[in-house]
């Protein structure tokens, strides 16, 4: 009897029992966009509209305030919405030593205090560079600067709305 010759086995196509091969869908090309530029309109592409700043509650514009006051650096406002079940707003700040977030935070719970809204809960360790503070819609970042590039918390809610600082501060 002949011998019938065997494929190594890292030539054998795997398969797993009682499974039908499936066919993969053909690559379509990108469809190319239309243009729809009326004759003779040399008129520029429509943007979206712009999204409306949204006003910030007064205890946060309070907050902010007095986190400017006492000289820190970096404040950031994004406004959360539906992003987050846990608060609306989030408020990031850079203090440049622990007894400089140590003031933050004292000014900033006086702050949230005398607007009618007190804190609702603080988180700090000794020399961890990084303090939280749940105003309960809105929580407070108090870090220090190389803390706060390690963490990138901003980035972690990008999809949150910017609201500029200074509009807040003139207001």
């Amino acid at each position: 009897m002949p011998s019938a010759k065997k494929k190594p086995a890292s030539q054998k196509p795997l398969r797993k029992v009682g499974t039908k091969p499936v066919a993969k869908p053909a690559r379509r090309a990108p469809a190319k966009p239309v243009a729809s530029k009326a004759r003779g309109s040399s008129a520029a592409p429509v943007k979206a509209p712009a999204q409306p700043v949204p006003v910030p509650p007064a205890h946060v514009v309070a907050a902010v305030r007095a986190l400017d006051d006492k000289k820190a650096e970096a404040v950031r406002v994004l406004r959360l919405g539906q992003l987050s079940s846990v608060a609306d707003w989030l408020v990031v700040a850079t203090g440049n030593s622990e007894p400089h977030l140590r003031a933050l935070r004292i000014e900033l719970e006086r702050s949230l205090d005398e607007s009618g809204s007190p804190a609702r809960g603080i988180e700090s360790h000794k020399d961890s560079g990084w303090t939280v503070v749940d105003a309960f819609d809105v929580i407070f970042h108090l870090f220090r600067d190389d803390v706060r590039r390690d963490y990138a918390l901003e980035s972690l809610w990008k999809d949150g709305l910017d609201v500029p600082v200074s509009a807040m501060l003139k207001a």
